[in-house]
């Protein structure tokens, strides 16, 4: 069973079993996100099951004025890849078009630990750090922390996992919520 799958179901329990609890180095991705896990059944980044990047925020924003993500509108929306992104205004929209590559997060929005770890888990687009002018989504604060301890490792094990992953895996839990 796929791991991405394991960990929604952990998030489906009661909030009694998914309780944080102290973890050893040795816990399994799918053990971490299931103890920080606020009941999302989804990929936050998503939109809902709306195929919505980044919830959508404005991909560009994160990356101009004080780096703070802002709000898009599907005023200004933009395909790329097959998901849609929105942007607060025109020039941002624009500026994404021009080099989309650039601005859309790395691993398709995952949680770029998770996925260092070999495992596909939403990204949170409010828990994120930009890192050589790529953004990277975590799934919530503590794995951020986690993420952290050794980002340039997480970065490299990440970027030779999320190939690794089938497309029908990555399409199925992007669209997940």
């Amino acid at each position: 069973m796929n791991k991405f799958v394991l960990a929604l179901a952990a998030a489906a329990l009661s909030a009694a079993a998914c309780a944080p609890q102290t973890v050893t180095e040795e816990a399994s991705a799918e053990d971490i996100l299931a103890e920080v896990s606020d009941g999302r059944t989804g990929p936050v980044y998503t939109g809902s099951g709306r195929n919505i990047a980044l919830s959508g925020y404005d991909a560009v924003s994160y990356f101009t004025g004080d780096g703070t993500p802002q709000p898009g509108n599907e005023q200004f929306a933009v395909v790329y890849n097959g998901v849609q992104y929105h942007f607060a205004n025109r020039a941002n929209a624009e500026t994404f078009q021009a080099d989309p590559a650039r601005y859309a997060p790395a691993y398709g929005g995952f949680c770029a630990w998770a996925t260092a770890r070999g495992d596909l888990a939403p990204g949170d687009p409010e828990i994120y750090r930009i890192v050589d002018g790529r953004l990277y989504l975590n799934f919530n604060g503590a794995v951020q922390q986690r993420w952290e301890a050794d980002i340039p490792g997480f970065i490299e094990s990440a970027d030779e996992n999320y190939p690794l992953f089938a497309s029908d895996d990555r399409e199925g839990a992007s669209l997940a919520g």
